[in-house]
């Protein structure tokens, strides 16, 4: 029996897919399961995505992609992060699709054994990795010949937008489409092509191709500031939560925690959570985080320690094993991940995904 515990509910992720991959109407849905599933658990969410209608998972690298085969996922993955010693001969076996983002990096991929399925990657205005525009005549005439000797295939073509806002995105989207024509021009026809996330999924029809990334959207979260989960018709994955410890009266005047950053105004109870910023829950909300107990929603009190923190509760009666909710679905009375975001100037995709290996994550279909 464990007093910390992420629970995650692997029914909503697969409804969250199913919502979004209707709302896209694509051939195809990519769910995306890095981070260790945006930390609820990599394997077990792609269980659930392909519950949900996914036909392709996302993840970074290649020790993620592996990772998916060894628990016997069968469905084709992407991964897309690669540096000048990842071991594609072993992607090849492992029928693992391969994003590349460079000339150099085709030329190692095309050297190793068997023949690479490979998504070429285009930098469309995020600025991050992705061939900009001075590299892709090159990239795909290379991409093509060596597609012609039969040592790679260009089953994809993708990029990502970068959020900043509708003409951004949209200007995006047309740059997007002028390097596929520039790429079909030098004789490739990727099977493929995605551009959108879960932002722009549900936000740009037009940047949904035949193939779009479900990314935090498929875990019950906005990846909006001006509309919630609920909005848009998402349920959160996760409820983090753990017991009471200790339960103690302590007078008026009383400092809680490192520095005395929080003092108690009147008589009060101290609720003891375990759980820190060793295990994710991050110290910036310290004084502004909240959580629920028995129904009630407290703040917590004074400084966010490494394996613990305070709530002052007041007068209330509260148990020692009492269960306290950090966030999860607000529908349910509890705060929300994009609450304790909010409350430490970050984004709910960052609370969920630091989650740490020391709280056990317990799934429920």
């Amino acid at each position: 029996m464990t007093f910390r515990e992420a629970r995650i509910d692997l029914g909503a992720i697969a409804r969250n897919v199913d919502t979004l991959r209707r709302i896209a109407r694509t051939e195809h849905t990519m769910v995306v399961v890095k981070a260790n599933g945006y930390g609820h658990g990599a394997v077990e969410s792609a269980r659930a995505a392909i519950e949900g209608g996914a036909d392709w998972l996302g993840v970074v690298d290649l020790a993620e992609a592996m990772e998916l085969r060894a628990a016997g996922v069968p469905v084709p993955v992407l991964t897309w992060m690669h540096d000048g010693h990842t071991d594609f001969s072993a992607a090849n076996a492992a029928a693992i699709d391969l994003g590349v983002n460079s000339l150099d990096q085709l030329e190692l991929v095309a050297a190793a054994s068997g023949v690479a399925r490979v998504h070429l990657k285009v930098d469309t205005g995020l600025g991050r990795n992705g061939a900009v525009e001075a590299e892709c005549s090159a990239l795909f005439a290379r991409a093509a010949a060596l597609e012609a000797e039969g040592r790679v295939r260009i089953v994809g073509f993708f990029s990502h937008l970068s959020n900043t806002g509708p003409a951004e995105d949209l200007t995006q989207v047309d740059t997007f489409a002028l390097r596929l024509e520039e790429a079909r021009a030098a004789g490739l026809d990727p099977e493929f092509v995605h551009l959108a996330a879960t932002a722009g999924t549900i936000d740009h029809p037009s940047a949904r191709h035949s193939l779009v990334r479900i990314g935090v959207g498929a875990y019950g979260l906005s990846p909006f500031d001006d509309r919630t989960a609920g909005d848009l018709g998402l349920v959160p994955a996760m409820e983090l939560s753990a017991n009471a410890l200790s339960v103690k009266r302590v007078p008026a005047g009383t400092g809680v925690s490192y520095g005395y950053a929080y003092r108690t105004t009147t008589a009060s109870n101290l609720v003891l959570v375990p759980l820190g910023y060793a295990d994710g829950v991050p110290r910036a909300a310290s004084g502004t985080g909240h959580v629920s107990i028995g129904g009630a929603t407290y703040t917590v009190g004074g400084r966010i320690a490494m394996d613990q923190f305070v709530v002052d509760v007041g007068d209330a009666t509260v148990r020692v094993g009492e269960r306290v909710v950090l966030f999860g679905d607000p529908a349910d009375g509890v705060p929300s991940a994009a609450d304790w975001a909010a409350a430490s100037n970050t984004i709910n995709y960052e609370i969920v995904t630091r989650i740490g290996p020391r709280v056990p994550r317990v799934y429920r279909a």
